[in-house]
């Protein structure tokens, strides 16, 4: 029997992951696919895996790709479940969600990711904090941050789903995140998320502090989002992930890829202060 589940993925050009991903949740109920208009046979694929294609056409605005599913599409099933096309299930998180889902103490399930790098696990180094990713349909959606053209995406990259009411909890065990893309692929989507990141701390930078009550929440969204505010007010912020994550987070143990990923997100860290730096010039100068 299916899983009475609706798997959501917001894909484009994703040859290379889909296949893996749809092997995965080839037992959900229904599986869709929103395509941004693929060209290297990304609906093909999906197709003739079984999955429902829909294709979307971004204006600009809001929703973005994932909310636009979620409001439009015919969801058929009371839970949703939102995957990337680099994430896949194991048969230990498929009969967690299964079990879940026959509860009706929750109304969403975070889920934490099982985060592979150059072939190997970062374990210790990028201990990924919980995304809301399993919840009952009219439930959840991706928050607003105000940003729209951004990075030049058309899909909810670093927005959250967030609970609109009920209750979530957590399931323990992991989502494989395993991309088949190259190095090279990956440097350059750390390039671009750099610049959505850039505007976004600028805006951040302008809010007033949330509450330390915050910080104590059940809610791990709310806790990393205290966490954050507090971050990117520190100096010396890229040496400061590189030590976070290599040396106090042990990432030294994940051997030579965490060593090669930990002074990656250094060096996304800091673009990110970079191109900030180089927003405040120009709005200067428009001054």
């Amino acid at each position: 029997m299916s899983i009475p589940i609706t798997v959501i993925i917001a894909v484009r050009n994703e040859v290379k992951n889909l296949p893996a991903c749809l092997l995965s949740i080839e037992d959900m109920d229904q599986v869709i696919v929103v395509d941004s208009h693929s060209t290297d046979g990304t609906e093909r694929v999906a197709t003739s895996m079984g999955a429902e294609v829909t294709q979307f056409t971004y204006d600009g605005g809001w929703p973005k790709k994932r909310n636009w599913a979620l409001r439009n599409l015919s969801i058929r099933n009371e839970w949703v479940l939102v995957l990337d096309a680099d994430e896949r299930l194991d048969d230990e998180l498929r009969r967690e969600i299964v079990e879940a889902i026959g509860s009706a103490a929750h109304d969403g399930y975070y889920l934490r990711w099982k985060f592979y790098f150059l072939g190997r696990w970062m374990k210790h180094c990028w201990r990924h904090g919980w995304m809301l990713r399993l919840f009952k349909h009219g439930k959840a959606e991706y928050e607003d941050l105000g940003l729209r053209l951004e990075g030049g995406w058309d899909a909810e990259v670093h927005e959250n789903i967030v609970l609109k009411s009920g209750h979530a909890a957590s399931l323990k065990n992991w989502l494989i995140h395993d991309s088949k893309e190259d190095l090279t692929y990956w440097i350059g989507k750390q390039n671009e998320f750099s610049t959505w990141n850039a505007k976004r701390r600028e805006r951040q930078l302008g809010e007033s502090m949330p509450k330390i009550t915050e910080l104590f929440s059940s809610d791990p969204l709310r806790r990393r989002k205290y966490l954050k505010t507090i971050f990117i007010r520190l100096p010396f912020r890229s040496l400061g992930m590189f030590l976070w994550l290599y040396i106090f987070n042990f990432g030294f143990l994940d051997g030579k890829a965490g060593y090669y990923f930990c002074r990656l997100r250094a060096n996304h860290e800091f673009n990110i202060n970079a191109k900030n730096f180089e927003l405040k010039l120009h709005k200067n100068s428009a001054d």
